[in-house]
């Protein structure tokens, strides 16, 4: 391996064990909890969603977490040279990791943007009314208005990640999480005191009840379930984006890295659940309230977010714009803790090759460069509006109304099925055969004993070896058909 190791004085360090605790916390918790949670959850049978998320979670998201924290700490570098420092046979695994993130960033920006632009609006909605769900189609068809915000979210994570590490994402992260947990709770509590709340609750927790109680047309297959929980849990746990190999890469030796690992696997499934209980019995309550039959109610597609959370706050009345801006100003703050990590995980990246080359390297010049290139390409995501604006992937590419499929229906799944669909689940396969059958796990057992006595080593062995390899093999065929159309499954 070499030891060469990279400027630390640009790369950066955590300053405490909490703060990193919060920062890869602040990673896992986002969109993807937010947003992406539920909407999957109610496209795929609610409680058996539920289920496969948390097998997935103890026994492949864990065994992951540990293994890029351990691969980014023992190296010390960021993805791309991590994975040279240890296998010349792999090394191509950490481009992955890079690509993965920045193809994230260029749509995950303007999901960022429109937050920014939804708490304005609630903020206006106090003085002359919330608006509803008409908002959402009227932003889609204003080009200049998503870039606008856009650049405005990256600008804010351009400022956060400049300032360093612990002087920018860990301070950023220590305020910005408690603030999340806390707003979480108080939309929780207005979310179940709504009328009709408990037909939503049932959905998410009672056996059969999604497809009995009429939320979904028919019972979705165990292998689609399966790859949508999959590919829900690497976007929310920050897993194979190469995030966690660079937060590993500034930890101390002495921190526990399983213990850790748990922590933050748990938290983020927390932090999921609670994102679920807070909208899809909102969602449910609303559409019952507005005389929706409970057969004809939609929990799946990203208007859960956009469209049906506003009507339910247009529908509060005055109070509603309270509302809104607390979900919208949590939602953000997600954004953003997950934002800062996916920049940061690039931008390390171009510091660790000038280091390696033996140059000086400039941490403000590498995020400004990386955010700039990023923002660039958000623009056309931006512009696109989800695909309302005529130059979707398929029309930008020639192609007729018949090819239209998941991925190039509108940029944003462009750029999805790329990196989530694609690289992510390849990149976490490729890194179990990786660790468990070129390297052997016992080559990072000195990472993973040092701080932590527990027996781990079996079953982490076991996941990596086994396990993830062919968890992550389905998951990607899975994907593959659904967003090309095979018609393998």
């Amino acid at each position: 391996m070499d030891n060469k190791m990279p400027d630390t004085n640009q790369r950066g360090s955590f300053g405490s064990n909490i703060g990193f605790l919060l920062s890869a916390i602040g990673s896992a918790v986002g969109l993807g909890n937010i947003w992406g949670f539920p909407y999957k959850m109610g496209a795929c049978g609610g409680f058996t969603f539920l289920l496969v998320y948390l097998a997935l979670a103890v026994f492949v998201g864990f065994a992951i977490m540990l293994g890029e924290l351990a691969l980014g700490r023992k190296t010390g570098f960021g993805p791309v040279n991590a994975y040279k420092a240890v296998s010349k046979r792999f090394k191509w695994v950490g481009w992955l990791a890079i690509i993965a993130p920045f193809l994230i960033m260029t749509f995950y920006s303007v999901l960022g943007g429109y937050c920014i632009y939804y708490i304005v609006i609630n903020l206006v909605g106090l003085f002359r009314g919330v608006p509803g769900s008409e908002t959402f189609g009227a932003m889609l068809t204003s080009p200049m208005l998503q870039i606008g915000v856009m650049i405005l979210f990256m600008l804010i994570c351009y400022l956060i990640n400049r300032s360093g590490v612990d002087g920018g994402i860990e301070k950023f992260n220590q305020v910005g999480m408690p603030a999340l947990f806390v707003m979480l709770v108080i939309i929780i509590i207005k979310a179940w005191t709504m009328p009709g709340a408990g037909e939503g609750l049932k959905f998410m927790f009672v056996p059969g009840y999604a497809v009995k109680g009429g939320f979904i047309e028919e019972t979705p297959s165990l292998l689609s379930v399966l790859a949508t929980a999959g590919g829900q849990m690497f976007f929310s746990l920050s897993l194979a984006m190469g995030a966690m190999i660079t937060y590993g890469s500034y930890l101390d030796k002495g921190e526990n890295l399983p213990k850790n690992s748990v922590i933050i696997v748990v938290s983020d499934t927390i932090v999921a659940l609670m994102a679920g209980v807070a909208v899809i019995p909102a969602a449910v309550a609303n559409g019952i309230a507005q005389g929706t039959p409970v057969g004809e109610i939609k929990l799946n597609g990203p208007g859960l977010l956009f469209s049906t959370l506003q009507d339910v706050f247009h529908n509060m009345g005055a109070i509603g714009g309270i509302f809104g801006i607390i979900f919208f100003v949590l939602v953000l703050i997600a954004a953003i803790s997950s934002a800062i990590s996916l920049i940061e995980a690039v931008s390390v990246t171009f510091i660790d090759r000038a280091s390696a080359k033996g140059k000086e390297p400039s941490r403000p010049r590498t995020v400004t460069l990386v955010c700039a290139v990023i923002t660039l390409v958000a623009c056309l995501v931006a512009a696109d509006g989800l695909g309302s604006n005529g130059f979707a992937p398929w029309q930008f590419f020639g192609m007729g109304e018949d090819a239209v499929k998941g991925w190039n229906d509108c940029w944003l799944d462009f750029m999805d099925v790329w990196s989530e669909g694609i690289a992510m689940p390849l990149g976490a396969m490729m890194m179990a055969i990786m660790i468990g059958w070129e390297l052997k796990p016992s080559f990072f057992h000195d990472e993973i004993h040092s701080g932590y006595n527990g027996r781990i080593d079996g079953f982490w062995s076991f996941c990596m070896k086994y396990l993830v390899p062919i968890a992550m093999f389905f998951i990607l065929l899975v994907q593959l058909d659904s967003f090309f159309g095979f018609g393998w499954f």
